[in-house]
This record gives C-alpha cells, structure tokens and sequence, in this order.
C-alpha cells in the first residue's frame, strides 16, 4: 500500500493557542500586502478532476506564484523578519536550516532588510535550490548531515556568533520566532477562505503538508477559528521516510524520525514536529495520513497534465502531495475503506495547497515529462 491513515483516536475540540485571532491575521495580511510583491494567490477549481472522481469540488491554492518565489514560504519568514526588526531588535544577520524554500525565504527577506543571511542544508540538498538562494546573495553550506542536526548546526552557530535564528521548528527554549513564521502562513489560509466565501462554498475537507507541522498547524488553526463550528475535516499528509507527525500520533508522544530513506519531497523531509504547534495537531487533526513518493509523483503529473479545461498548476515535490492522495482515495479501488473512513462521498468539497512550484526543474521534468516547463 502507498498510503497509511490513522483516524486521530485522541481528537478533542481544545482551544486554540491565544495567536489565532482576527486582529492578528488582520495585521500579518496588512503586512503582506504592503510589500510591493504581494498578489493574491490563484485559488485553482478542478472542476474535471473533481467530476471524474465523484466528488462536488476540488479547489488548490496555488502558492508557486507567491512573490515570484515559486513557493509559500516567504509568508512565514518575512512576518518573523518584520516582527524581529519593528520591534526594535539589533540583528547583524540571520540565520537558518532549510531544505531550500524556506532558506529562500530567509535570504529573500534579510536581503529587502539589507541584512546578510547565512543557510545551511542537509546532505543531499539539491543544486537547483542551493543556487536558488545564493542568487539572494545568502552565504549557503550544505553539510554532511541529516535536516534536524543540520538546525541543531544552525542554531549554534547563530548562538555563537550573535546572529538571529529564523527557524520555523519549535524548540525547547525557541518558539516565538517559529510561531511567527507559523502564523504568518495564515495569509494564504485566509485568502483560499475568503475566495470560497465569495464563491458560497464551504469546504468539508482540508489536505495539509506536514513537516515540521509549522504551516499545517497555521493553516489549520486559522481555518477552524474562520469556519467555527462548521470547521471541514483535517488531515495531515507526510512521507514515509520522514512522517513525525503521524508517528507522534499514533505513539500518543512526539517521536523523532531517523530518515533512513531518501524522500523526493525534499520539502517535508523534516523528523521532529515544532513543539508550537504539536499539541493542537494531535487535538484538532481529524486524520493522520503517511504515503510513499510515488503518491506525490502522482500529484505532480495530474496537475501539470489537467482534464479537460481545468487549469494547469506547476507543482513541485512536496506541493503536490495533496492532489496525488486525493488521486488515490478516490479513484483507486483498494482505497475506498480509507475514503469511507474520511467521510469523503458526492458533496465533499476538497481544499488543497500546492505550496511550491517546480523548485527542481531537473527532477520535475523527470517526474512530469519534457515541454510542460
């Protein structure tokens, strides 16, 4: 089998950490929207895709077109960046781990500081993304280590050199700057909410990216704050190779994955689940959802090939994870216990987000085919 749910045994409608609150994503949004790159981000209607599978919709929110970073990231980083420096901290240079979007992110937005950034990246990090921050003229190494002791590198050698750390995992000792990065990924969250408003739909099932669990926790947190008591369902969606939240749940504990297995979704490549946002995913998710690369690979394809005249979206790696299990669940035989288990029948309407481009050209081409870049 190719995917793996656990249906979450420990569910509980708990509060919500005090961040999630209107006034707050007013203030990140009006941040965003005052820097001259912001565009709203195209919320895509598969209306053939959703047609054929048997389902009322399927809508994705494609973030590759986010401040012509070609990923979601930069939401995070920037609103961190902008709280260090507004709230008069004296930062010489900042410094983080990645897998490469969120280091772009980074050197993206220490750069519109005039502040230089320096990005370290796990072993095996690929040169399309590597290069991909350079070009913000960030100082990048890429070690002979795993992701989460390439953090544990970059928070020592931030720590010894005076610099800021910008890193979106929680910590024992480090969680405001990730919870600013957690809760800046709540601009997307509410522009995908506030179009389907417009449009009269409410959407019943929500599919999130985990990593680190720190956008899937904002996204999630601002959707159920958004709908209330008509809150879709929540599902996380990670690799094998590197599933700590899924882990963590079905342990009942935070359990940290040791990576013995390369992942294509470089994205979520993470083994340790932020410590700001854990509690609320193993409250509030509804489901837990591991899968193997070639549901991702999937994904890919059906976005960049669409049915009839839906739009085509460049999805990456880890962006399109989302569309490859809905793929599955609802158009292969073998998965239908897991469809009846999420509730998913004719009225479902489906909320996805495609939260990076094409950040490997080489790879995407290899997955998707020549031409469609």
């Amino acid at each position: 089998m190719d995917i793996k749910l656990l249906i979450n045994p420990h569910k509980k409608d708990s509060p919500l950490p005090p961040s999630f609150n209107d006034g707050n994503y007013r203030a990140i949004r009006t941040f965003h929207q005052s820097l001259a790159e912001y565009r709203p981000t195209p919320l895509v209607s598969l209306t053939h895709m959703s047609k054929r599978l048997g389902i009322k919709g399927i809508y994705v929110k494609d973030e590759s077109q986010r401040f012509g970073l070609n990923a979601f990231k930069a939401l995070g980083a920037s609103w961190a960046i902008h709280r260090m420096i507004s709230d008069g901290r004296q930062v010489s240079a900042f410094v983080t781990a990645t897998d490469g979007n969120h280091g772009k992110a980074v050197a993206w937005a220490a750069r519109k500081e005039g502040k230089p950034a320096y990005v370290f990246m796990p072993k095996g990090s690929a040169e399309n993304r590597v290069k991909a921050i350079q070009s913000f003229g960030a100082v990048v190494k890429v070690t002979d280590s795993s992701y989460d002791d390439t953090v544990a590198y970059a928070r020592s050698f931030a720590e010894d050199n005076g610099y800021a750390l910008v890193q979106d995992t929680g910590m024992e000792g480090y969680t405001d700057i990730p919870m600013d990065i957690t809760m800046g990924y709540t601009t997307m969250a509410w522009e995908a909410a506030e179009k389907l408003t417009e449009r009269g739909i409410i959407p019943t099932h929500v599919f999130l990216q985990a990593g680190v669990g720190s956008m899937a926790g904002g996204v999630m947190g601002m959707l159920i704050d958004y709908y209330k008591g008509n809150a879709p369902m929540i599902a996380t969606v990670e690799p094998f190779a590197a599933d700590c939240v899924y882990q963590s749940a079905l342990s009942n504990r935070s359990v940290t994955v040791e990576s013995t297995e390369p992942t294509i979704m470089a994205g979520l490549n993470c083994g340790t689940v932020s410590v700001c946002t854990y509690e609320m995913l193993m409250n509030r998710t509804a489901a837990f959802i591991s899968c193997s690369d070639s549901v991702a690979a999937e994904g890919m394809r059906i976005l960049a090939h669409p049915e009839g005249s839906d739009d085509r979206i460049i999805s990456g790696e880890s962006g399109a994870v989302g569309a490859g299990i809905v793929s599955y669940l609802c158009g292969r035989p073998e998965y239908s216990r897991f469809r009846d288990e999420l509730k998913i029948d004719e009225n479902s309407v489906i909320l996805l987000f495609s939260t990076e481009g094409a950040t490997d050209p080489d790879n995407y081409e290899r997955i998707v085919g020549e031409g469609v870049l």
